[in-house]
């Protein structure tokens, strides 16, 4: 992996107005992450997703956001913002927008950011990518239901071969759409990714006197790689529980979540807890990465459940009316111009 000052130094050299963020859990971590979330996956979830080379595969993409870092201006200004939120201590984004009460779109996030000063591209969006990640995850269960029950229902046998053929098209897009989304839930159970003193505390009150070095690519990175277990951080990951929530309120407890642990993570710092082998440095990392597998995995649950009433196909149609057989589901549904 590459080690984050190095990357800093090289995207300096190319990307003006980098705020200092690095790579959540690292490598390592991400995989873990997606990884186990996937592994934790109840039957309900479609038996592609969860063979094992699903979760090999899926483990990996997990951490493909932070590998295509570097790709060029265009793309590194647009999406490296996607990975944080600089949230103040009260829960607002930057003092400015309380995270309870985002808008629904970047566009309007922008808005009310601009009016106080900052920026999405300052501040950062990871509420929103996990968000959007989390829609396009839902309609790819709504189109492979529905052509799952388009296969049972064909008129022909060329219609069934083309929905066949679009089903294993569908397949190969929602495992790379899960994969390569499962890595914001892992950025946003990393506190330092949820916060304003994300490296190191900051130009802020500190009563306390935490630490003004730069901790973050060690805690995420190193620390994790040479300190914790796989095996105990899935051991931490607890059953589904539906929130009977939105996605939104889902995506903002994370958050909260994480923000909570940004304070008690450099009072532990401050007592020298993140050492090599520290056993309360350990069981603090290994219960946040454990978190983000958790939510990684129960937001995959919510967006297979939900996509029986996603609409799908043009015109479009409810994928419950068509898998109750109220409506046929026909190839022009699909691939009409």
């Amino acid at each position: 992996m590459y080690q984050c000052v190095a990357f800093v130094v090289l995207l300096l050299a190319s990307t003006a107005g980098w705020t200092g963020n690095c790579w959540a859990w690292g490598a390592t971590g991400h995989e873990w992450v997606s990884g186990i979330a996937i592994e934790k996956l109840p039957d309900t979830v479609p038996a592609f997703i969860r063979t094992p080379e699903a979760v090999a595969e899926i483990a990996v993409m997990g951490r493909e956001s932070d590998r295509s870092k570097g790709a060029g201006k265009t793309h590194d200004a647009e999406r490296d913002p996607g990975h944080y939120v600089d949230l103040a201590d009260d829960g607002s984004v930057e003092g400015i927008v309380p995270l309870a009460s985002l808008p629904v779109t970047r566009e309007e996030y922008d808005t009310l950011l601009r009016a106080g000063g900052k920026t999405q591209y300052k501040a950062g969006y990871l509420p929103y990518s996990i968000v959007d990640g989390w829609q396009q995850l839902r309609k790819d269960f709504a189109y492979w239901r529905a052509l799952t029950k388009a296969i049972e229902t064909a008129a022909t046998p060329e219609e069934k071969a083309w929905f066949e053929t679009d089903r294993r098209l569908r397949d190969k897009l929602t495992l790379r759409d899960l994969g390569v989304w499962s890595h914001y839930g892992g950025d946003a159970s990393q506190p330092l990714h949820v916060s304003v003193h994300y490296n190191g505390w900051g130009n802020y009150p500190n009563p306390n006197g935490y630490t003004a070095n730069k901790i973050h690519a060690y805690f995420e990175g190193e620390f994790v790689k040479r300190n914790l277990q796989r095996a105990e951080v899935a051991a931490k990951v607890g059953p589904y529980q539906p929130c009977n929530c939105s996605i939104e309120e889902r995506t903002k407890v994370l958050l909260l979540a994480s923000l909570s642990q940004v304070a008690p993570l450099y009072a532990l710092e401050k007592e020298g807890g993140f050492k090599k082998g520290d056993p309360r440095g350990v069981a603090f990392a290994t219960t946040r990465m454990a978190a983000g597998a958790q939510a990684v995995r129960d937001m995959i649950v919510q967006a297979c459940e939900e996509s029986a009433t996603t609409p799908v196909g043009y015109p479009m149609v409810n994928v419950r009316d068509i898998e109750s057989g109220q409506i046929r589901a026909t190839r022009q549904m699909f691939g009409a111009d």
